[in-house]
C-alpha cells in the first residue's frame, strides 16, 4: 500500500495548510519565506519563520488519520509519501515514511546539500554552521528547487498493489503527478472533503470526508474485502 499524505492530515492536528486564501503564509509572502531568493534576501527571516513552524510541530500530536495509517502496518506493507514536513505520521508509528519536501526538523548545509542534520530543539539561527563552516539551512523543497525524492517516489508508485491519496487537492506537481504512475489494475482511493478538480479514472474511489473519518472508512473497506 502506497499513501501519498498533504496537508490536510496534518490540518487535524492543528498544523495549518499551506498557505492561506489571500496567498500568504502565517502572514508572509510565500517568495519571502518558501524559495530561494527570499534566502538570499533575508535568511534571518526566513530562519525565524521556521523556527516558529518547528516550535508549533513540537507541540502537535498525530491524529486518528495518522493512527489508522500506522495501524493498517499490521496488516499491510505500507508505505507513505508525503508532502507534508512535519514528523505526525513517525510520532504516530509509521516505519516507511519519505518525506518530498524536506523535514522541518532538519537542518541542511548550504554548501553541500548532502549534509543534513537532526535539530534536537526547535531553534536554527543564524551562525549555525555545519562542519564544512556554511550557514546551516531548514532542510525544506522550497518553490524553483528540485524535488530530489521524486525519483523515488514514482518507482514506489510504480510498484503499488493499493494507492491511497490523503489530504491533498491533487494539485502541487510533481507530487500530484504520482497517481499517474499507478498501474490501471490498481485501485486508487481518493480520501478529502472536496473532490480534487481532476479527471477520475475507472479505478478511482473517491472518500468525500477528512482524514479522520475518511481513513478510517478506508480501513474497515480493505479488512472487509
Amino acid at each position: 500500500m502506497v499513501v501519498l499524505s498533504g496537508a490536510g492530515i496534518s490540518a487535524e492536528s492543528g498544523l495549518k495548510t499551506f498557505r492561506d486564501h489571500d496567498g500568504l503564509w502565517e502572514g508572509h509572502r510565500v517568495e519571502d519565506v518558501a524559495t530561494p531568493d527570499g534566502w538570499a534576501r533575508n535568511p534571518a527571516l526566513v530562519l525565524q519563520f521556521y523556527n516558529e513552524r518547528r516550535k508549533a510541530g513540537m507541540n502537535a500530536k498525530p491524529n486518528a488519520g495518522h493512527q489508522v495509517l500506522a495501524d493498517l502496518q499490521k496488516d499491510f506493507d505500507v508505505q507513505i509519501i508525503t508532502q507534508n514536513v512535519d514528523n505526525l505520521h513517525e510520532k504516530a508509528g509509521s516505519k516507511k515514511v519519505l518525506h518530498l519536501h524536506g523535514e522541518i526538523f532538519k537542518s541542511r548545509s548550504t554548501r553541500n546539500p548532502d549534509l543534513v542534520y537532526d535539530l534536537k530543539g526547535w531553534e536554527l539561527n543564524m551562525g549555525d554552521r555545519c562542519e564544512l563552516g556554511s550557514q546551516l539551512r531548514p532542510h525544506i523543497v522550497w518553490f524553483h528547487e528540485a524535488v530530489p525524492m521524486i525519483e523515488p517516489a514514482i518507482e514506489l508508485s510504480a510498484e503499488a498493489d493499493i494507492f491511497v491519496v490523503v489530504g491533498t487537492s491533487l494539485a502541487v506537481y510533481p507530487a500530484a503527478s504520482l497517481v499517474y504512475y499507478v498501474a490501471p489494475s490498481v485501485p486508487v482511493y481518493v480520501i478529502d472533503p472536496k473532490i480534487p478538480d481532476v479527471e477520475p479514472r475507472p479505478n478511482w474511489t473517491f472518500i468525500a470526508e477528512k482524514a479522520t473519518v475518511g481513513m478510517e472508512i478506508l480501513k474497515q473497506k480493505l479488512l472487509a474485502g
